[in-house]
């Protein structure tokens, strides 16, 4: 639906875009505006700016940029209507409500309400005699009371009707726990539903806002097929975007945070006073959970198992993490599987002296990479080299790679010279590759000034008229006063539709007297949103007239031709089919 123009208004003047933004990224201001490091894209250099002026955010890296209502949706996940929910819940304004409004939000406020009580539920039979053995098993694996509290932990019980009838008699449906992943329907009779949760430690799965998101369980019985049963993704949760204990972690006072496999190994860090640890739930690290991390801190310390899957994942992982601008430590346990194992065996002061003698990204790699070789055969040493060359050529200062280049002779058996020539010529090579890759880049669409989205691409047919069409959107976007000179110019004579479009928008607002602003625009699609955002932030001062009624008229000339042909290619279809109906040529 389309939110009344003043409503909207109103609710960008209560959410100012810096604050909103603030909750997600850390700003510094330079000048009138705000930068940090995008939320959307990993990065090193702050290439994410905030424009409280024009109420915008634009990434210089990633291109993705619009108003404080395409960034709740795109940091947040929601369509249009909920995002304005969500920031209309967020300063108690009430939004207007319309009856064709059929919004995700009621269902998503269901979905979070329904876990939450589901939490409770489990939680409830885990402190009574139901719960005995689970509580065993839990003060079995050293863990306290305070802690199980802390977490929320409950038990579901080896029933396949418990949670369900529970929960129907609160008034939730079904549908609606199937929709959750708390219950499963039956492969043998559809008329079967049932608690997909049985005889399993329940760990709830908590947003960074609070919200009881999903559950994962443990197994109590040994001879069970899964040992973990992980959230899948719903309408309330993302496993890309989700890291176990993260609201709990970004309250932490330590300049770190740890980066355990499992939710049981970050519970033992937080009963220990480690209170930064965070669970992937698993070694497929994303970009997306990166990010997260990266706005709250620049230094990890990962405790991911020492097998073959926990190696592999964790060197992943620093290539992540690099790009992301964040320190990667990586803590080697001895005498221990994991994180949960050493703390309950040895102690919070030992692990601490681990965390303080962690080692250095560089030095894992390299003892990675060695593992890997028989260095007592010639062939094996040969390969050796090679790839610790390709290895340190990707260290950013020549006297690190010094450092590590003669470490790895030290291994390999030769001299320092002799690897520290490798490691040079592979740096150059990989210059090289960079330099053609760059140039590449420098002839894409994104640089030569046309749209990356290949839908929005097509649409900039005339470049000609669609360059003019940008001048006077972003013109009227600093100075909505300019769209007077020509009141008579309609979206309808643009090339590129949605730049039509969002003129027609912004003239309307700057007629009824409204802020006029990207932010205030309804109905653009994401990419349409960061490329009116690009355009926008090209405009830092105020534009003459002359060189608005100029581009204005590039556009009604280019238009004109389009009208001509238009209507030449109407005579020429009408001349043909005359010819065609008195016989002349036809077939």
């Amino acid at each position: 639906m389309a939110f009344p123009p003043a409503f909207i208004d109103e609710l960008i003047a209560r959410n100012p875009i810096d604050e909103v933004v603030g909750q997600y990224v850390q700003l510094k201001r330079s000048g009138t505006n705000y930068f940090g490091l995008c939320p959307f894209h990993g990065e090193k250099t702050a290439s994410f700016s905030v424009a409280p002026n024009k109420q915008m955010y634009y990434c210089f890296g990633c291109h993705k940029g619009g108003g404080v209502i395409n960034f709740i949706m795109e940091i947040e996940g929601l369509s249009y209507p909920d995002a304005v929910h969500f920031l209309a819940r967020r300063v108690n304004l009430e939004v207007p409500q319309d009856e064709k409004y059929q919004s995700q939000y009621k269902e998503q406020e269901r979905l979070w309400k329904l876990c939450r009580d589901a939490a409770k539920y489990y939680h409830d039979l885990l402190k009574s005699d139901a719960g005995k053995d689970a509580r065993s098993y839990l003060l079995g694996r050293g863990m306290d009371w305070p802690t199980v509290v802390k977490f929320g932990i409950g038990y579901a019980p080896d029933d396949y009707h418990s949670l369900l009838p529970a929960m129907e008699r609160k008034g939730y449906t079904r549908e609606e726990l199937i929709a959750a992943n708390l219950a499963a329907v039956s492969q043998k009779n559809a008329q079967n539903v049932y608690d997909r949760f049985r005889n399993r430690i329940m760990f709830p799965q908590i947003d960074l806002r609070g919200n009881v998101i999903g559950f994962a369980g443990r197994a109590l019985d040994r001879d069970a097929k899964a040992k973990y049963i992980n959230p899948t993704d719903t309408l309330i949760f993302s496993k890309r975007k989700f890291l176990y204990a993260m609201n709990l972690a970004r309250k932490s006072k330590r300049p770190y945070i740890i980066l355990c496999e499992g939710p049981l190994d970050a519970i033992a860090c937080h009963q220990f006073g480690f209170d930064c640890a965070v669970a992937s739930q698993g070694t497929a690290l994303t970009e997306e959970q990166v990010n997260i991390i990266s706005k709250y801190t620049d230094q990890v310390i990962m405790t991911y198992d020492n097998d073959s899957a926990g190696q592999n994942a964790t060197q992943r992982a620093i290539g992540m993490f690099g790009r992301a601008g964040v320190k990667v430590k990586i803590l080697q346990l001895h005498d221990a599987k994991d994180a949960d194992e050493f703390l309950h065996k040895f102690g919070a002061d030992p692990f601490d002296v681990l965390i303080q003698g962690s080692t250095d990204q560089a030095d894992y790699r390299l003892l990675s990479l060695q593992g890997h070789f028989d260095l007592t055969k010639d062939e094996q040493r040969v390969e050796f080299i090679e790839k610790a060359a390709e290895l340190l050529s990707t260290f950013p200062s020549e006297a690190k790679r010094e450092i590590y280049a003669d470490r790895a002779a030290k291994a390999a058996g030769i001299s320092p010279d002799a690897m520290l020539l490798e490691v040079r010529k592979a740096f150059g090579k990989r210059i090289k590759r960079e330099r053609q890759l760059q140039e590449r880049r420098d002839l894409s669409p994104v640089t030569t000034g046309l749209p990356e989205d290949r839908r929005l691409r097509s649409e900039y047919g005339n470049t000609r008229s669609a360059r003019a069409e940008e001048e006077v959107v972003g013109m009227t976007l600093l100075d909505p006063a300019l769209s007077e000179l020509v009141p008579d110019l309609s979206g309808a004579e643009f090339s590129v539709r949605f730049l039509g479009k969002a003129y027609d928008a912004l003239v309307a607002l700057h007629r009824d007297g409204l802020h006029v602003s990207l932010a205030a625009l309804q109905n653009f699609t994401p990419e349409e949103s960061s490329r009116l955002g690009e355009i926008s932030q090209r405009f830092d001062h105020v534009t003459d007239e002359r060189a608005f009624t100029d581009c204005v008229a590039v556009i009604r000339q280019e238009h004109g031709k389009k009208e001509n042909r238009n209507t030449e290619d109407d005579l020429m279809a009408l001349s043909q089919l005359l010819k065609k109906d008195k016989g002349y040529g036809g077939t």
